[in-house]
């Protein structure tokens, strides 16, 4: 779920949906029913991508109005690019257009339920991350030593070491994690010599034999497959009743002619449901990842 253009960010706007639902306005006991906002907020938040909240809005707009078009309700949307601003705004908002990292994070702390999974414009619903170093300089964990890996997730460090590089193995004590965006950047450090390595997500990986210094570059190790977004819905703010119809415009979105343009606005192709397992498997990764 990645609204980024391969390594240059040119594309705009990022993923980000602000969902209200409607209810009915009753005087009873505040301990009875928990009231809802006249509209459900929808945050889209993906660390990395590029845009502001401002620039992203009218594409946003475009979005929250044929999903509420189709769910009957009426929703808003925003996109938030940092991690902060996403769990500041997450903090009263009921839906969440997040990446996994940002999900696996702060799952627990903003009580996030993964719902379905979102599949980028021109990419597989699962998508497996790649590390990619100078050729023939890493062939094991342990080579990592004295190595900086540079990712726009590394504001997640337990993704980066458990769920997507669990299976290569334990990142050596010395081997430092750099939040950056500066992919393209980093990928040349690499090329040229210098002790990084850099972590790209499906979109990149397939983009980077187009580098002219590709050739000084190889995949060392690759995660599972796994989704590259999700919707999660915060149940403390989200009636019950409302997800089922919610949910149905989103899954319904690539099949309706009249809902392309919003899509296309979000460089998305669709929603699909959660394979359970996988997330499972994701989130014990994460889990068990070492410091």
């Amino acid at each position: 779920m990645r609204v980024t253009n391969l390594f240059r960010q040119r594309g705009r706007g990022g993923l980000a949906i602000a969902l209200a639902v409607a209810i009915t306005s009753l005087v009873v006991p505040a301990h009875a029913v928990r009231a809802q906002p006249a509209t459900q907020t929808l945050v889209v938040c993906a660390p990395g991508s590029p845009g502001t909240t401002d620039e992203a809005q009218p594409r946003m707009d475009a979005f929250a109005h044929a999903v509420s078009a189709r769910a009957g309700t009426p929703i808003t949307a925003v996109y938030e690019p940092s991690e902060p601003g996403g769990v500041k705004r997450l903090a009263t908002a009921s839906i969440a257009l997040v990446s996994l990292p940002f999900f696996l994070a702060h799952e627990r702390e903003l009580g996030l339920r993964a719902r379905l999974v979102a599949v980028a414009k021109g990419r597989p619903a699962l998508e497996r991350w790649a590390l990619v170093a100078q050729k023939g300089r890493v062939t094991s964990a342990a080579g990592l030593a004295g190595f900086t890996i540079v990712s726009p997730v590394a504001f997640a460090p337990a993704f980066l070491r458990g769920t997507v590089l669990g299976g290569f193995g334990a990142l050596p004590a010395t081997t430092r994690l750099s939040q950056s965006t500066a992919v393209l950047s980093a990928l040349r450090r690499a090329a040229n010599g210098e002790a990084v390595a850099v972590l790209l997500d499906g979109t990149q990986q397939a983009a980077l034999a187009s580098l002219p210094f590709a050739v000084k570059l190889e995949v060392v190790a690759r995660s599972p497959a796994l989704p590259a977004g999700l919707i999660a819905t915060i149940d403390a703010r989200l009636l019950a009743k409302s997800w089922p119809g919610i949910s149905a415009a989103l899954l319904g979105l690539a099949a309706d002619k009249a809902s392309a343009a919003a899509l296309e606005g979000i460089q998305m192709s669709g929603f699909l449901a959660l394979d359970d397992n996988v997330l499972a498997a994701a989130r014990k990764a994460y889990a068990d990842a070492p410091p």
